[in-house]
């Protein structure tokens, strides 16, 4: 398929009308068609149910609720990419934007065409999905469940919704099973080009941990291997079908 700018529909949330109006102006120069835009928190959250955008660029600090709680909130009902565009520029900040569902995390003062170039790169991945051109493996570990030919995890005979990033990282998991994996390998394969940091990856296992794992505190899976990364513990043969 096809990649098509003109095909993406793009919610930026702002309060600040000059960012607003700025990358407004670089994303139609890029070639953006369908660009939308909103200053609330409640007005993010009607959009996106009625409009459906294929991306989400979030300010952390809005009038009537913090970026965080929004990002949640929009995580309810979408695992589009969510990138958070904010001032706040500590680690803490980061990984608390990760931990609440964001993609991605652009600090101000920014530059316009990195913005662009981080967002086509997350539409990118997203159209791509995880289905394949031809089919691939389904993987089966008796409590869990992923299909990737379905995007779908199943977790204790329930279906689980997983944020596509996260369920990306799950499918690599499978398909590198008793490899201990880097966190700057993991990053470079899963998200691609920008890397994030440590914490990024940290994040994203912990939340996978809370989803498969029966105690998160004691993985049985997805293992730390102290000083090197994670690896993906299983039988010979354990989940393929």
């Amino acid at each position: 398929m096809t990649f098509k700018l003109e095909d993406h529909k793009i919610l930026i949330v702002d309060d600040d009308r000059h960012i607003l109006d700025l990358l407004i102006a670089v994303f139609e120069k890029e070639g953006f068609q369908n660009i939308l835009t909103t200053t609330t928190g409640a007005d993010t959250l009607l959009k996106t149910l009625h409009e459906h955008p294929h991306i989400i660029l979030l300010d952390v600090m809005l009038p009537d609720m913090d970026g965080f709680t929004l990002c949640s909130k929009i995580r309810s009902n979408t695992d589009v990419p969510i990138l958070f565009l904010t001032a706040k520029n500590t680690d803490l900040d980061k990984l608390q934007g990760f931990s609440f569902g964001g993609d991605d995390y652009i600090t101000k003062p920014f530059n316009p065409l990195e913005v662009v170039a981080r967002v086509k790169a997350q539409l990118k991945r997203s159209t791509k999905g995880l289905l394949p051109h031809s089919r691939k493996q389904v993987y089966d570990y008796g409590y869990f469940k992923l299909d990737p030919n379905t995007a779908r995890l199943i977790v204790d005979s329930v279906r689980v919704e997983c944020p596509t990033q996260e369920m990306k990282l799950l499918l690599y998991f499978c398909e590198h099973p008793n490899q201990i994996l880097s966190k700057h390998q993991i990053y470079k394969d899963v998200w691609g080009e920008f890397y994030g940091g440590d914490g990024t990856v940290m994040v994203h296992v912990r939340r996978l941990r809370e989803k498969i794992e029966k105690d998160p505190s004691r993985p049985k899976w997805i293992k730390t291997v102290r000083g090197l990364g994670y690896i993906f513990e299983v039988e010979t043969n354990e989940g393929l079908l």
